[in-house]
């Protein structure tokens, strides 16, 4: 059951998709639509799931499900990752290398293969003052806090 991104505890899982391109604004609305359909059909066990998402900078896709209600299990954290899949191959992106890092120049989101990136910060094209995005956070309590952080405060900050 699809519910407002805004409802969602601070504990509610999520998972955090990033593209390797940037997504038109016809492609977000068809994706927001797709989504919005997906989670209001999502399921575990046969129970529905509180779930909702956001869109961000037309790179980003975030799904969140409130675990309080029901929890995410296996089989329905497979379906999101098909969807994920299908989502891939529809719109030709990456959205599941988590071999990548989106970082902020200026205002401007940028996109660099790990060892790219690596490479940046070893010649001082980026510096651990520079905004990255940390995906691997788990809740939308760290969404709110710790995602658009100084690479000195994420798992980035071995590259400096």
């Amino acid at each position: 059951m699809f519910v407002p991104f805004d409802t969602l505890p601070e504990e509610a899982k999520i998972w955090i998709y990033q593209s390797n391109r940037k997504f038109s604004d016809e492609e977000i609305q068809e994706i927001e639509a797709e989504l919005k359909f997906f989670l209001d059909n999502w399921s575990s066990h046969g129970q529905s799931l509180e779930a909702s998402f956001v869109t961000r900078y037309n790179r980003f896709i975030i799904i969140a499900v409130n675990q309080n209600v029901q929890a995410a299990t296996g089989c329905s954290i497979d379906a999101s990752v098909q969807f994920i899949q299908n989502l891939e191959q529809k719109y030709n992106v990456d959205l599941l290398d988590k071999m990548n890092v989106t970082f902020k120049v200026g205002e401007h989101v940028a996109f660099k293969p790990l060892i790219e990136f690596k490479k940046m910060a070893k010649e001082k094209a980026v510096s651990e003052n520079t905004i990255v995005f940390n995906n691997l956070l788990n809740t939308v309590g760290e969404l709110q806090d710790f995602w658009e952080v100084p690479a000195s405060e994420s798992w980035h900050n071995r590259f400096f």
